[in-house]
Formats: C-alpha cells, sequence, structure tokens
C-alpha cells in the first residue's frame, strides 16, 4: 500500500484552490537560470488597438498562471487564470472582458483605453507550489486628431500688438511643435515658447510676421499637424511716392500725378495745391494748365486702422512758351475728309 504522502501527491487539486493555496504560502524560489520576463507588442499602445504581454523564459513543471492589474499579486485585483491541467481559463475581479489569456502565458489586451494605462503583475505557478513573478507596463496613448490655432489677435498692428498663438487642443503626454513659413521655429528675441510649447507669443508683430504659423501635436503613436493660419498686420502708411518725377511743365499740357504708399489695410489718399484741399483721390489730373498752377502739391496718406499719416510734396513750376495745340486743317484737306 502506498504511504499517504504519496496517495495525497497524486491527488488532483481544483485550479480555482490551488490558486489559494499558493497565495496563502511564503516560501523562498531559488532564482532561474533564464529570467522570466514580458515583451509589450506593441512597444507603444495607441487607442482603440489590441496589445499584447508576451511571456518569455517560462519555468519548467508549471501548473498555471495567473495575470493581475497592478504590481504585485493580490487577489482583489486578478484578471485571469488558466490551469495547464485543466486547460481552462477562469476570471477574476479586474476582468473586463477584453483580456484573453493563452495557454504560453502571454495576455491580450482587446481595443485598450487610456484606463488600461498602468502595470500588470504575471505569476507563474509550478507543481510545487514555488512561483516566479514579473511585472510590466504600459501606457495607451490617443490617436491625435488634427489640432487648430487659436489667436489672441488675428489682426495686430505692426510695432504696436503682440499676438499669442495656442494650439488646440491640450493633451496630455503630448509634445507640441510650431513652423512658421513651414520651416521649425528658430531661438529669436521677438519670440517666447510657453513651458509646454503649447503657446507661441509674438512680442512686436511686424509685417513680415504675416506667416503663415502651424502647429504639430505629437506623441509615440501619432503626429498630426493643424491647418496653416495666417496674420492680417496692419501697417503704415509708408512715405509716399509721387510719380511722375516731372517738375516743370508748359502752359497747356495735361497735369497727372499719382500718389502711392505701402499700406494695410490700403491708405486714404487727398490732395492738398498749396496748402488748399483738392481732390480726395489717389491720382491728381488737371487739364491744360497755366502757370497760375505753379506751386506746391502735397500727397496726404492716411490709415484709418493704424491712426497713421505721411505726406509727400511735389514743387510743379508752370513756365514758359504755350504748347502749340494741333494744326488747323485747310478748307481743302477738311472737304476732302467729309467727302470721304
Amino acid at each position: 500500500m502506498e504511504p499517504h504522502s504519496a496517495l495525497s501527491q497524486r491527488r488532483r487539486v481544483p485550479w480555482p484552490g490551488f490558486l489559494l493555496a499558493v497565495s496563502l504560502l511564503t516560501f523562498w524560489s531559488p532564482p532561474p537560470t533564464a529570467q522570466l520576463t514580458l515583451e509589450l507588442m506593441p512597444p507603444n499602445a495607441a487607442e482603440g488597438n489590441d496589445v499584447l504581454f508576451l511571456v518569455h523564459n517560462l519555468p519548467e513543471d508549471l501548473a498555471g498562471y495567473g495575470w493581475y492589474k497592478g504590481e504585485r499579486v493580490d487577489s482583489t485585483h486578478q484578471i485571469a487564470s488558466y490551469g495547464i491541467d485543466t486547460q481552462k481559463n477562469a476570471t477574476g475581479p479586474a476582468y473586463s472582458g477584453r483580456e484573453i489569456i493563452y495557454p504560453n502565458g502571454s495576455l491580450l489586451f482587446q481595443n485598450v483605453t487610456m484606463n488600461d494605462t498602468g502595470y500588470y503583475t504575471l505569476q507563474a505557478i509550478k507543481t510545487n507550489f514555488q512561483t516566479e513573478a514579473v511585472t510590466g507596463q504600459f501606457h495607451v496613448y490617443p490617436e491625435l486628431r488634427k489640432p487648430n490655432i487659436i489667436s489672441n489677435n488675428s489682426d495686430p498692428v505692426e510695432h504696436k500688438d503682440a499676438v499669442a498663438l495656442t494650439c488646440e487642443p491640450e493633451t496630455q503626454d503630448t509634445t507640441y511643435l510650431w513652423l512658421i513659413n513651414s520651416q521649425s521655429i528658430q531661438n529669436s528675441p521677438k519670440l517666447e515658447l510657453s513651458k509646454d510649447n503649447r503657446t507661441l507669443t509674438l512680442l512686436l508683430v511686424t509685417r513680415n510676421d504675416r506667416g503663415p504659423y502651424e502647429c504639430e501635436s505629437r506623441n509615440p503613436v501619432s503626429a498630426s499637424r493643424s491647418d496653416p493660419l495666417y496674420l492680417n498686420v496692419s501697417y503704415g502708411p509708408d512715405s509716399p511716392t509721387i510719380s511722375p518725377p516731372d517738375t516743370y511743365y508748359r502752359p497747356g499740357a495735361n497735369l497727372s500725378l499719382s500718389c502711392q504708399a505701402a499700406s494695410n489695410p490700403p491708405a486714404q489718399y487727398s490732395w492738398l495745391i498749396n496748402g488748399k484741399p483738392k481732390q480726395s483721390t489717389q491720382k491728381l489730373s488737371i487739364t491744360n494748365i497755366t502757370a497760375n498752377d505753379s506751386g506746391s502739391y502735397t500727397c496726404l496718406v492716411h490709415n484709418s486702422v493704424t491712426g497713421l499719416n505721411n505726406t509727400a510734396v511735389r514743387k510743379i513750376t508752370v513756365s514758359g512758351k504755350l504748347l502749340p495745340g494741333p494744326p488747323a486743317l485747310s478748307s481743302r484737306m477738311e472737304a476732302h475728309l467729309v467727302t470721304d
């Protein structure tokens, strides 16, 4: 008759009872020759995708496995277990319905969410009740949607206004990058970045700061870039230019002056002749001028947004002989033209 101890060893212990017995035992496990390890596939988890903890270097004489949420073996946080003899799974309190435990101990998470981020512990249980545990971690990152740029002032005035551009939305574990004219921004005393790089401030804008501006958001699983944003920078008017450059005219000529000044929005134009208001147009025209039209011609430009004005003055002198008119037609030529 076999010893009672031998009969006990042959008696099959139910798997849940086996796990309970292991959890109640405290013992020393000799270090394995090849350490139990976990490999996360893929290394970075994207929200909505599947993630696998692949197990390497399993010890021999295994009775089963148990997976737990957290950094330690805790029955109240058990996800699932697998018994090798029974080839059956059992779920625990932390089971969400999306986990699959495989016969080789690997654990698959389906359709991961942000709440799945954290530590997970695998306990490998031998037939002699000795155990070996290993803990792994993964972080779930969202698939970043297209960002957009919010400006506190899309119509700044040159040399007067500062502009703050913010990349929205704000997302955890995200890196923000800025591009100006499709180039990464360079260090400049005119630019300031917030600590998280999400806000770019232009300290004093100029007409050259029109853009385009783009922001890019990145995390380990995705990247997305905003549509370009342009600033409508108001500036000017600069010193106007009067053309043509001629200053001397003969009586009977036609005088035509044009004024041009760089300005945004376009400047408003008006003319003064010898200090007296004349036309509120960009071009000034006088036909058949005389000596009385000599004098100072002032072009006045005004920007209604910046509130700035500027002027240019042209001295015009009308002197000399009267320009001859068109030659008179002879009666014979006139009659010929009529009859034709």
